[in-house]
C-alpha cells in the first residue's frame, strides 16, 4: 500500500496528514506553513522566556521546582495519611509530584472506594477554586498529583498542604459518618 492511498481509520490533525486530495503533499517537504500557531501562544512563550531569564534561567527555573517539590516532601514526611506513589525518592519527579493515600481507614476499602474517596479531596479543593486537576492519572492508583513545577509559588505549594489535610479530614469524617 502507498502512502498516497493510506487512509487512517481515526482524524489526523492537519499538522500529521502527510497527503491531500489523494497525492503526497509535497509542500511538506518545500518549507511551507502547515499549520500556523497563534501568534498569542507565540507572545505568551516569549514572556515566559523573557520571565525565566529574569529570574535567573534553567537554574533559577530547576530550583524553583525543587523547592515546591521539597515543600511536599516536607508535608508528607509529617502527615500520616499520604505518601509518595513512588517510594524511591531518587525516581520522583520534581513537577508532576504523585501520591497516595496510605491511611489504613481508606486503603482497607474496595479500589473503587478508595478512588470515590480520593476524587471527593481533588472535587472539593476544586469546588472551592483552591486547586484543579489534582486527581491521579487516569490509569494510576487512587491518588493526588500536584504541579511543583517552577510557575508556582512555593508559598501557594505550602497553602495548598493546609487545604489538603482539611479536604482529607472532611472526606475522613464523612467516611466514618457512613460507616
Amino acid at each position: 500500500m502507498t502512502l498516497e492511498a493510506y487512509v487512517p481509520p481515526w482524524p489526523m490533525p492537519k499538522i500529521f496528514r502527510m497527503t491531500k486530495g489523494g497525492k503526497l503533499n509535497e509542500g511538506i517537504f518545500q518549507g511551507e506553513t502547515i499549520n500556523t500557531p497563534s501568534m498569542l501562544c507565540v507572545e505568551n512563550y516569549l514572556d515566559a522566556l523573557e520571565w525565566a531569564k529574569s529570574i535567573g534561567g534553567l537554574k533559577a527555573l530547576q530550583a524553583r521546582a525543587d523547592a515546591n517539590a521539597k515543600a511536599i516532601a516536607d508535608w508528607v514526611a509529617r502527615t500520616s495519611w499520604i505518601d509518595f506513589l513512588t517510594r524511591d525518592p531518587a525516581l520522583r519527579s520534581n513537577t508532576p509530584v504523585c501520591m497516595k493515600v496510605v491511611d489504613p481507614a481508606v486503603t482497607r476499602l474496595p479500589p473503587e472506594a478508595q478512588a470515590a474517596f480520593v476524587k471527593g479531596i481533588a472535587a472539593a479543593l476544586d469546588k472551592e477554586g483552591i486547586a484543579y486537576d489534582i486527581d491521579a492519572y487516569r490509569d494510576a492508583p487512587p491518588g493526588l498529583r500536584i504541579w511543583c513545577g517552577s510557575t508556582v509559588e512555593r508559598t501557594d505549594v505550602e497553602a495548598l498542604t493546609l487545604w489538603l489535610d482539611s479536604a482529607y479530614a472532611k472526606a475522613k469524617a464523612a467516611l466514618a459518618a457512613a460507616a
